[in-house]
């Protein structure tokens, strides 16, 4: 037997054809949804993580904010994937859109999610327990047992046993009291939540408000809070480089110890500077010392110590016999035992001079390693220089570090070691390059962060609160007491939890035990589920 069809020849069975078509979503109907799916805790969860992994690339590749040298280097060094990157923003990765964009649909959906919460328990907090199901030994925690005592008596020891509990009684004839504990489970719940909202609020707080950077200052030498003593600067949106606080400080002198026993051999005991600091252009200089982990706080930015080196001296005089350089040279250290690199650029002489250096605290020398030091401290210091001759290119208007030299125009003349007091004659009668000590030198991060307190705040909160969600445990618990033929009770306590808690059954067993349930008795039931 066939089944009937209309004329189309479309079935026309029950449930095959009859159903009426959903109406559309509609523009509104889609914005709704669109807000559902943002504010619902799945897609924070899925922000939060993409959020971590989109400040990856901040913690692995550069930053122009932090240290725009390395990142001229990189590209340099990473012709075909470094302008990409660059186009792709990973190297200001926090002021890129993608990170912005993620940044904000985190903290909206976060809002979106906590508000709505808090309204519900605000609610519930003020709604008193629900009343007692009608059938109690269906719960998970439950306990039955018969007792000689009045059902009034029972209800009012119940009252006592559950004196910390939000209760709810029933009228006399009904018998039953409600009781409830464990709302601050929820709040701390909320409170993690509004905690990574404020988390977030002072992170953009910190972005567009804060600055920082680093200078290298040697010992004698000063700085000055404004942007072109920087070596490397970074600041936020809403930042003025020309409204940075006019503070300054001297390096008076820097004083480092190292360790010679055997264990840590060569670490940093000693690691101090003491300057003398200004909060204003004409205001009297005071001392204080700044220490690793003790900056400097000056007019709401802190100094940093971060790092120190050797900044050796040379004289140097061309053809002619004329001084062209009397300084100290900043050398940056490569490894631990400070073997340290550095150039000399001289365009005043005639001709033109680089030099390329490497000095060396307690200089060795053998044939696998070459020229390096052997410990921090200078014990043998020593420097190995090249010299070249020709055009450095400091003509040409492209930048140029001062810790490179640029040597694929240039000539080399020689390579010379030298110690304290000796002298190089160049070849060719270019001049000499006399070496005469060396400098110690700092190097500083000066930083403010407006929003870091209540960065600190908010992760102290979220982590108070994420305790108590996890800790505290939301309980209901009935007691209902019913008449019992020729006197007593029919006593029925039963406990359900909104989520698996262990020491329910506990709960419901010492109330029970407060109402006259037997020792002797099984434990409250818990394996059955309602129904």
């Amino acid at each position: 037997m066939t089944a009937p069809t209309d004329a189309a020849g479309r079935g026309t069975d029950a449930g095959q054809g009859d159903e009426a078509p959903l109406p559309p979503l509609g523009s509104v109907g889609l914005l709704r949804w669109a807000w559902r799916q943002l504010t619902s805790m799945r897609t924070a969860l899925v922000l939060l993580f993409l959020l971590a992994v989109a400040s990856i690339p901040g913690s692995v590749l550069p930053q122009r904010g932090t240290n725009p040298l390395r990142v001229s280097q990189w590209l340099q060094d990473n012709p075909a994937t470094g302008p990409v990157l660059d186009r792709l923003g990973f190297f200001d990765v926090y002021a890129s859109p993608w990170f912005a964009a993620v940044y904000l649909l985190l903290f909206v959906s976060l809002v979106g999610c906590v508000l709505p919460r808090a309204r519900q328990h605000w609610r519930a907090v003020r709604t008193p327990p629900p009343p007692a199901p009608r059938r109690l030994e269906r719960l998970p925690q439950a306990v039955e047992f018969e007792s000689d005592v009045e059902p009034a008596d029972v209800l009012a020891l119940a009252r006592a046993a559950l004196g910390g509990w939000r209760r709810r009684e029933s009228p006399p004839e009904a018998g039953w009291l409600a009781a409830e504990k464990g709302y601050s489970r929820e709040v701390g719940n909320l409170v993690f939540h509004m905690s990574l909202v404020a988390l977030l609020v002072g992170v953009a707080v910190g972005g567009l408000f804060g600055w920082k950077g680093n200078v290298i200052v040697r010992e004698g030498e000063g700085f000055s809070n404004t942007l072109t003593q920087y070596d490397a600067w970074g600041g936020g949106r809403m930042v003025q480089a020309d409204g940075l606080a006019p503070f300054s400080f001297t390096l008076d002198r820097f004083t480092v110890d190292f360790e010679r026993g055997e264990a840590q051999r060569g670490a940093p005991r000693v690691f101090v500077a003491d300057v003398t600091y200004r909060d204003e252009p004409t205001s009297t200089g005071s001392r204080t010392t700044i220490e690793v982990n003790e900056p400097l706080a000056v007019d709401g930015a802190k100094v940093f110590l971060v790092g120190h080196g050797y900044a050796p001296h040379f004289v140097i005089r061309d053809a002619t016999g004329a001084v062209v350089f009397d300084d100290s040279v900043v050398f940056l250290p490569q490894d631990g035992n400070f073997t340290s690199t550095g150039v000399i650029k001289v365009p005043d002489a005639e001709p033109a001079l680089g030099i390329s250096g490497l000095f060396l605290p307690t200089a060795a020398l053998d044939d696998v390693r070459g020229p390096h030091s052997t410990f921090p401290a200078p014990d043998f210091p020593a420097v190995f220089l090249s010299a070249f001759t020709g055009d450095l290119g400091m003509d040409s208007g492209v930048p140029q570090s001062v810790y490179t030299l640029d040597t694929s125009q240039m000539d080399q003349l020689g390579l010379e070691s030298l110690l304290p007091g000796d002298t190089w004659s160049l070849p060719d009668g270019a001049g000499t390059v006399e070496f005469t000590g060396f400098e110690r030198w700092a190097s500083f991060q000066i930083a403010s962060d407006p929003g870091k307190e209540l960065v600190l705040a908010s992760a102290l909160v979220a982590i108070a609160g994420l305790l108590v969600s996890l800790f505290v445990r939301r309980r209901r618990i009935w007691v209902k007491a019913l008449p019992r033929e020729g006197g007593g009770s029919l006593v029925q306590v039963a406990g359900l939890s909104k989520a698996e808690d262990a020491g329910l059954a506990d709960e419901v067993a010492r109330v029970a035990s407060r109402l006259g349930w037997p020792a002797t008795m099984d434990a409250p039931r818990a394996d059955r589920r309602t129904t």
